[in-house]
């Protein structure tokens, strides 16, 4: 890919001046950095004009893509309605949302509001050891749960950081960021996903207040539970103490309107969620059992919970939420029929495409969300992934995507995300320049019966 981007470089020069790294989240910042200027639907544009069918979206938060207008209309209703942020007393923008959540996750019998879904972790891991009365978690190799002392830990690490599989048994604390004291680090303890035997391992040398996992690693792509995995993890909560924590910031309100919990029949102490929940809005929800979000007000003072936050549910982003929640429920608008059948649109594509080369491969899909493995069989964990994907033929192909208008983030394994916005047109013209690119990624490597 020869393609530049002069006027996208020259923004990030300048904001270098006044913020470190000229970007206010380190995440967001990629090789080839490209800066949009704006989005609609399914498209995004960047500052040189060039438009991308786009399936990054916020790292998968804009579900019902850019700009929905009845989202946006809903906050422009807000805004003109005189609503206001008092910071004193109850709203009702909060109390109907709470009310709209919980009727549509039947797992959430209460909810408590953030402003991000990390907010959310942190919370629900410190309601976790209040319960409990312990201090020890388990948290995934490979997964993300948010940026906070307990969970920085482990995303995308390099083999030589983390060492090779084990198990049963537990991989070092590779920190994503200095500054985090030693006795968190001592305190959170790595497994693989689908491990069970790892996290007996765990638990029978610490004690542990609870596990917290997305129940599909989709940090790392798509990488599916194995059958009786999560099953087995609310077996091994009750009968040892601790809780079950389902992050579901990503893949909550995506695949089901219940959450994946709905779907895999597994009902968590706690989880949480955010991204599609407010469609790009800033908004975090920790949900659970009531006998255990009660703690937030628990009557004695040792045992409660703190949660306070100035833009807890602020009307804007709430108003955005209940908007979403509406359109997601909506027969009329049938967002999960459409966004399935693209995405199964999506992965017939891919691997009609991919089983003309000669090069192993494996398109994972949940729903809307899907990524393309260069190895030979779905991952099951991290470490299957890093000893079996070819990360370098990923970032060329990911940055040719690019070139020709399909944006995915340019890291190796990152998701794509099908939006409600995109259409059979976007998947077509995606395959398209999948073709295109594959055909010269893997000239001579035709499959010689194809």
């Amino acid at each position: 890919m020869n393609k530049t981007w002069p006027q996208s470089s020259q923004l990030l020069k300048q904001n270098e001046k006044w913020i470190p790294g000229g970007v206010v989240s380190l995440n967001r910042k990629s090789d080839p950095n490209i800066c949009f200027a704006k989005g609609q639907g399914s498209h995004a544009w960047d500052l040189e004009g060039n438009r991308y069918i786009d399936y990054q979206a916020g790292f998968a938060a804009s579900f019902l893509g850019h700009n929905d207008p009845d989202v946006n209309n809903a906050v422009k209703e807000t805004l003109t309605s005189g609503s206001i942020l008092m910071g004193a007393g109850p709203t009702d923008i909060e109390g109907r949302f709470a009310e709209l959540f919980c009727q549509s996750v039947p797992t959430a019998e209460s909810i408590q509001i953030t402003t991000t879904g990390s907010e959310a972790t942190y919370h629900a891991i410190r309601l976790a050891r209040a319960i409990t009365g312990r201090d020890h978690i388990i948290v995934m190799q490979g997964g993300y749960n948010g940026w906070h002392n307990d969970v920085s830990c482990n995303v995308i690490s390099a083999l030589q950081d983390v060492g090779e599989r084990v198990s049963p048994g537990e991989y070092p604390f590779d920190a994503g960021s200095a500054g985090i004291p030693a006795v968190h680090k001592s305190l959170v303890h790595v497994i693989n996903f689908n491990d069970l035997e790892s996290v007996e391992y765990v638990i029978k040398r610490y004690p542990v207040a609870c596990i917290i996992t997305e129940p599909i690693l989709q940090n790392i792509g798509i990488v599916k539970p194995l059958p009786g995995y999560l099953e087995s993890l609310r077996k091994l909560a009750d009968e040892n103490g601790f809780l079950l924590v389902f992050d579901e910031v990503k893949t909550g309100f995506r695949h089901a309107l219940g959450g994946y919990q709905s779907i895999c029949g597994v009902t968590p102490d706690l989880s949480t969620f955010g991204k599609a929940v407010a469609n790009g809005y800033p908004l975090g929800v920790i949900a659970g059992k009531k006998k255990y979000m009660d703690y937030f007000i628990h009557p004695e003072k040792s045992k409660r919970v703190l949660i306070a936050g100035t833009f807890n549910a602020f009307p804007l982003t709430t108003a955005a939420a209940i908007a979403t929640i509406e359109k997601l429920a909506s027969p009329e608008h049938g967002v999960y029929r459409h966004v399935y059948e693209l995405g199964q649109m999506m992965e017939d594509g891919l691997n009609d495409i991919f089983s003309s080369f000669d090069i192993p491969f494996h398109v994972a899909r949940e729903g809307s969300a899907f990524c393309t493995y260069f190895m030979d069989h779905a991952p099951v964990d991290y470490h299957d992934v890093l000893k079996n994907h070819d990360f370098d033929f990923d970032r060329k192909y990911r940055l040719e995507l690019i070139g020709k208008g399909i944006f995915n983030f340019p890291l190796p394994i990152k998701q794509g995300s099908v939006s409600f916005a995109h259409s059979k047109a976007d998947i077509e013209e995606t395959l398209d320049k999948t073709k295109e690119v594959a055909g010269y990624l893997l000239e001579g490597k035709t499959v010689a019966s194809a």
